[in-house]
């Protein structure tokens, strides 16, 4: 296959499954601009092994792997860097007076996501491929675990997760707050 179909094939499937880079970097990074940079070496990363891409796997379960593996290094290296930026003076950021019952659900959200990352970061990946809606078997080829690991490890997240959200619920029932 000659350098420039193979490029326009890449390009095809890219473009097909482009969602899974924006998912895997929003997973990662709350900060747009990180975002960007992780989505642009994740496209890198695909580029330089798309010849090793073996079409009998399906290219999207090929893809999450790639871009799961690419997170995980980009999230490892921002969170060294991250140590030694100060952060900045809380006066400067301006709060609203009222919070509309959408901002509330903002909220929710920003708070689930603030558990998600906590995870370690095979977990958080399983969550990732989990609400994408990937089917178990598809996630363990991805992860190179068991499936039935991959069941295990959902119940034990989701009780994580739900413990976790109780905890903060009573801590802000405790403070009066909400």
């Amino acid at each position: 296959m000659s350098k420039s179909t193979r490029q326009d094939e890449f390009l095809i499937l890219l473009d097909e499954h482009k969602k899974i880079l924006f998912k895997v970097a929003s997973s990662y990074c709350w900060n747009p601009a990180d975002r960007e940079d992780l989505v642009q070496e994740m496209v890198l990363q695909l580029w330089r092994s798309f010849d090793r891409y073996d079409d009998r796997q399906r290219f999207s379960t090929w893809m999450y792997r790639v871009a799961l593996n690419v997170a995980i290094s980009f999230y490892r290296s921002e969170t060294r860097r991250s140590r030694t930026i100060v952060p900045a003076d809380g006066s400067i950021l301006e709060i609203a007076a009222e919070v509309p019952e959408s901002a509330a659900w903002e909220d929710d959200l920003r708070l689930l996501r603030q558990f998600i990352e906590q995870l370690g970061e095979l977990d958080r990946a399983l969550v990732i491929l989990y609400l994408d809606g990937n089917r178990h078997d598809t996630i363990a080829e991805i992860l190179g675990i068991s499936e039935t690991n991959v069941g295990t490890k959902i119940g034990r997240i989701k009780q994580r997760l739900r413990r976790d959200w109780v905890d903060h619920l009573n801590k802000e029932h405790a403070h009066g707050t909400r």
